[in-house]
């Protein structure tokens, strides 16, 4: 096993090291360009589509655009949003935080622009259902089916990844550590973690049975409650030490290029290992030139492709700019970062949780809020994500193999998430991280080959904004 994770590590360390770091920011940086900065002007419009201003229950496909971004942000907002904030704050430092901002301020037109090639080049199958993503935008737009099956391989095994063990297990993890409690059989197998995959299992299994529809249903429900429990607890440990935001800030836009607060290494190099942990967990986060976003927004009821775009570039902006940030400043702001390296992830988030409450009063610290809100948060982040991504894996496995192979994914997407929860995650963690850049590698190549179409798209929308329309402004008097 540790011959395996050396070569896992060395692999992931090789992808992470220059490769995926310029690929990422070097697209999102030229789809900024080509699309004149949309992420920038196009925001309001996005707010608008997803409050439902220019929802048609008539118009083609399966879900409304704010249940289309409830679905792909109940994907994104996850374990990253905890667990993987806390590895890229303990290993870059706070500089991390703004390589985050940077991935997600580019991935913003990333995500536009793959999200409109999804809508316009999804599929209608036999039974009424949408299928769509970057396999079908690559096949149909550029004729290259090898490339396309790639991803779709890629996509698929990363679903049992990102989308499933490494939820599982953090969950189990953070569950465990709450209750302090292990019940032990055959050596290294764990009863109470088990247990968690089990039910997890179990509770997943009820919702993505019924399709997207009920996914999208559960998750415009599930993911507005969650986001602002979780951003408003972390809110009040930031006034509670709002003395230190100075030096927070400072500190995060340092250390994003002298890295001398990350552990180890010379100054070159330490920054390096800062700006990859930074690009790295912001994608994980924000999962913005992955492609797996695109699966779900293709679902989006509009016969307008770009309006789809303007709704996707919302994610990244709610997810890192505003939520990572959240956990980001709590990790900083209560030092536990510097802390136990023994500590990490979701318990090192959890940590943060503990302290900064504490401050507030000592009951709360006795009490231990801190680490039954950041528990109840990773459970319910962890169970969204879960169910938004065997989605991902089953349109990814509906075009590999038709859609009679989507129910036993599933059954397996449900089995791994019990393996998961009962193995080491860290193992898992390094594979995600493997998997999603193998995606990215496919999706990229065809964002920038695809970008003028998707520059066509907008500028033959926008005379059609209804805000331009005399007509649609004196319908809606």
């Amino acid at each position: 096993m540790e011959y395996l994770n050396d070569i896992i590590l060395r692999t992931d360390n090789f992808l992470w090291s220059y490769i995926l770091v310029v690929f990422l920011v070097g697209t999102g940086l030229y789809l900024t360009l080509r699309m004149r900065g949309v992420q920038v002007w196009g925001l309001m419009h996005g707010t608008r589509i997803t409050a439902g201003y220019y929802d048609n229950p008539d118009d083609e496909g399966d879900l409304s655009h704010f249940q289309a971004l409830s679905t792909a942000l109940s994907a994104t907002v996850g374990i990253g949003n905890i667990a993987g904030v806390a590895i890229a704050i303990q290993n870059g430092g706070p500089g991390a935080l703004f390589w985050m901002w940077v991935t997600a301020a580019v991935g913003m037109a990333t995500k536009f622009t793959s999200c409109t090639l999804a809508v316009k080049f999804r599929r209608i199958n036999p039974d009424g259902s949408v299928s769509g993503g970057p396999m079908y935008f690559i096949e149909q737009a550029l004729g290259w089916k090898k490339l396309a099956v790639t991803f779709a391989v890629f996509a698929t095994i990363a679903t049992f990844g990102a989308g499933c063990m490494a939820q599982a297990g953090e969950l189990a993890r953070a569950f465990s550590a709450l209750i302090g409690k292990k019940v032990m059989i055959s050596g290294n197998i764990d009863l109470v973690r088990v247990g968690v995959g089990v039910f997890v299992a179990f509770m997943v299994g009820l919702v993505i049975i019924g399709g997207i529809r009920r996914i999208g249903q559960v998750a415009s429900r599930l993911v507005p409650f969650m986001s602002v429990f979780y951003v408003a607890a972390a809110l009040i440990i930031i006034v509670l030490n709002f003395r230190g935001l100075p030096g927070a800030i400072m500190a995060i836009f340092h250390d994003a290029f002298t890295g001398t607060a990350a552990a180890g290494g010379f100054a070159g190099s330490v920054f390096i290992m800062t700006m990859q942990w930074g690009v790295r967990r912001g994608l994980f986060s924000n999962e913005s030139g992955q492609g797996s976003a695109p699966i779900a927004h293709a679902t989006a009821k509009t016969p307008y492709p770009v309006r789809e775009g303007y709704v996707a570039l919302l994610e990244p902006f709610i997810d890192t700019i505003i939520i990572c940030t959240m956990t980001a400043l709590v990790l900083i702001l209560t030092g536990v970062w510097t802390g136990d390296p023994e500590i990490g992830g979701a318990d090192l988030t959890a940590e943060a949780f503990q302290v900064g409450l504490a401050s507030l009063h000592p009951s709360l610290g006795q009490a231990g809020i801190g680490r039954l809100i950041v528990t109840f948060g990773v459970i319910l982040f962890a169970y969204s994500t879960s169910i938004a991504w065997s989605y991902y894996g089953d349109r990814c496995i509906g075009y590999l193999f038709g859609l009679r192979a989507v129910f036993p994914y599933r059954v397996v997407f449900c089995f791994m998430l019990i393996v998961g929860a009962s193995i080491k995650i860290d193992l898992v963690w390094n594979l995600c991280d493997i998997m999603n850049g193998f995606m990215v590698i496919p999706n990229l190549i065809a964002l920038i080959f695809l970008s003028g179409v998707v520059a066509g798209e907008l500028r033959n929308y926008l005379p059609r904004i209804p805000e331009f329309d005399r007509e649609s402004r004196n319908r809606r008097r």
